[in-house]
C-alpha cells in the first residue's frame, strides 16, 4: 500500500466494515402513542439546517482571505472537505455515536438502529411534550455542527499540512472527540447534560473542543517557514469580511434552530446572537481605535465572530443585556489573546484559539452571572429542585469547560501523532513555499503567474 493512500483506504474499510449492519436495518415507526406533528417547527428546522451549512462556505470564505495567494484553495479545500468526510460519517456512526444510548461507561452513545440513519424512516424526534419533527431533520441538523467543528481547527494549521493528512485527522478527531462530547452535552443520558451543564448550541462541543484542539495543532506542527519575519499578509480581505456576514446569517440557524422548535425559545435565541454579534464588532473597533488609532476590517470581522462564540452556550439563558456584556467581554479577551499569541510566538495562523477557543470559554464560563429571572424559578428548580444558585451552576459550567479542554487537547496530541506518523502531516519545505494550491491541487486560486 503506499503511503499516499493510506487516510483513503482506512476510510473505505470503515465505510465497508460498517456497510453489513446498516444495509441489515430496517426502518422503524414512533416509539409509541400518538404522533402530532408540528408543521412549523419542522418548517424552521429545515431553514436552520440549511442556514448551519452555509456557514460552511462562510467559513471556506473567511479562511481563504486571509491566506496567502498561493493558498486560496487549499484552504477553501479544508471546509468544503469536511462537508464530504463528515457528511458521509455523520450517517454512517456520528449520529448513533452522539445520540444513541450511553456505552462503555458513557464515553459514547450507540445504537443500531441509527447506523446508516437506517431508522429513522418513519420514526419522529419529540422535542417537547406532545411535540414531534421528524427524526431525520434533527439528525441532519445536528450534523451541521460536526461538519463545521473540524474545518474550525484548519484554521490553525493553515498553509502548512498535507491534504490527506487533514482528511484523516479530521475523520478520526470527529469519531474520537466531537461524538463523545456531543453526546457527554447534548444526549439525554451524557453525564454533562446530567451534571447540569448549560451548553445552548455549542460553547463547549463546538468551539472550545475545536479551539484547544487547534492550539495543540499548531504547537505540535510548528510554525510556518518564515514566519514570524517574513510578511504573511492577506491575500483578500473582501473574501474575508464576506465570510463573516455568511457566518452572522447562518448563526441564527446555529443558535435559534438549537431551540428545536418555533416558539419563544427560539426568539430569545436570535435576538441574543444579533446583539452580541453587533456588540463585539462594536467593541472591537472600539478597542482597535484606542489601541492603534484606526478601526480594521479584519478587527470587525473579528469581533463579530467572537460576539457570535460568546453567544452560543449562553443563547438560551441570558437577557439582551447580558448578550451585551457577553458581546464586550469576549472582544477584550480575544484581543488580549491574540497580542499574548504574538508575544510568546506560536503560530496559530488564523487566531482559532484567540477567537473560538477563548470566546468560547469565556461564554461557556460567564453566562452563569447573566442569566434571566426566570430560568432560575423555574427550570433551575425544575432540573436541580430549590436552593441551586449562581455558584453552584458556576462550578458545574467550570467543569464541562475543563473536562472539554483535558479531553480534546489529549486525544488531539494523539491523533497529530499518529497522522504525523503514518500519512505524514505537515508539507515538506519545497511544498509548502511552492504553496498548497499548487503543490497538493495542481491549481491556482486566481489564475495568477505571481504566487506569493
Amino acid at each position: 500500500m503506499r503511503l499516499r493512500s493510506r487516510s483513503l483506504w482506512l476510510l473505505l474499510v470503515l465505510m465497508v466494515l460498517l456497510l453489513p449492519a446498516g444495509l441489515a436495518l430496517g426502518a422503524e415507526g414512533p416509539a409509541g402513542g400518538t404522533v402530532k406533528p408540528d408543521s412549523g417547527a419542522e418548517a424552521w428546522m429545515l431553514t436552520s439546517t440549511a442556514l448551519v451549512l452555509l456557514m460552511v462556505p462562510g467559513l471556506a470564505l473567511f479562511y481563504a482571505g486571509l491566506v496567502r495567494t498561493k493558498n486560496v484553495l487549499g484552504t477553501m479545500m479544508h471546509s468544503f472537505s469536511a462537508m464530504a468526510i463528515i457528511g458521509v460519517l455523520w450517517a454512517i456512526c456520528g449520529y448513533a455515536m452522539s445520540f444513541g444510548p450511553s456505552v462503555l461507561h458513557g464515553w459514547c452513545g450507540w445504537d443500531s438502529s441509527r447506523l446508516f440513519l437506517s431508522g429513522l424512516d418513519g420514526s419522529w424526534k419529540e422535542y417537547a411534550p406532545g411535540a414531534w419533527i421528524p427524526e431525520y431533520v434533527y439528525a441532519m441538523f445536528q450534523g451541521k455542527f460536526a461538519i463545521i467543528t473540524p474545518a474550525l481547527i484548519a484554521g490553525a494549521f493553515a498553509e502548512r499540512v498535507t491534504f490527506r493528512g487533514y482528511c484523516l485527522f479530521i475523520a478520526l478527531w470527529t469519531l474520537v472527540v466531537y461524538n463523545p462530547l456531543c453526546h457527554w452535552v447534548w444526549a439525554s443520558d451524557g453525564f454533562l447534560n446530567r451534571l447540569g451543564a448549560l451548553d445552548f448550541a455549542g460553547g463547549t462541543v463546538v468551539h472550545i473542543s475545536s479551539g484547544i484542539s487547534a492550539l495543540v495543532a499548531a504547537l505540535y506542527l510548528g510554525r510556518r517557514r518564515g514566519y514570524p519575519s517574513t510578511a504573511m499578509s492577506p491575500n483578500n480581505l473582501v473574501l474575508t469580511m464576506l465570510g463573516a456576514g455568511l457566518l452572522w446569517v447562518g448563526w441564527f440557524g446555529f443558535n435559534a434552530g438549537s431551540a428545536v422548535a418555533s416558539n419563544m425559545d427560539t426568539a430569545r435565541a436570535l435576538t441574543v446572537t444579533q446583539v452580541a454579534a453587533a456588540t463585539g464588532a462594536l467593541a472591537w473597533i472600539a478597542i482597535e481605535a484606542l489601541h492603534h488609532g484606526k478601526a480594521t476590517s479584519l478587527g470587525l470581522a473579528s469581533g463579530i465572530l467572537a460576539g457570535l462564540v460568546v453567544i452560543t452556550p449562553a443563547a438560551g439563558v441570558v437577557t439582551p443585556a447580558g448578550a451585551i456584556a457577553l458581546g464586550t467581554i469576549a472582544s477584550c479577551v480575544s484581543y488580549g489573546a491574540i497580542l499574548l499569541k504574538n508575544k510568546l510566538g506560536y503560530d496559530d495562523s488564523l487566531d482559532v484559539f484567540g477567537v473560538h477557543g477563548v470566546s468560547g470559554m469565556t461564554g461557556a464560563i460567564c453566562l452563569t452571572f447573566f442569566i434571566r429571572q426566570a430560568w432560575w424559578t423555574q427550570e433551575a428548580v425544575a432540573l436541580h429542585g430549590q436552593g441551586w444558585n449562581v455558584w453552584h451552576q458556576l462550578g458545574v459550567q467550570a467543569t464541562a469547560v475543563a473536562v472539554t479542554v483535558v479531553y480534546a487537547s489529549v486525544v488531539s496530541l494523539i491523533l497529530l501523532v499518529v497522522v504525523q506518523k503514518t500519512v505524514g502531516f505537515r508539507l515538506d519545505e519545497a511544498r509548502e513555499r511552492a504553496g498548497m494550491d499548487h503543490s497538493l491541487h495542481g491549481e491556482n486560486g486566481y489564475g495568477l503567474l505571481n504566487l506569493n
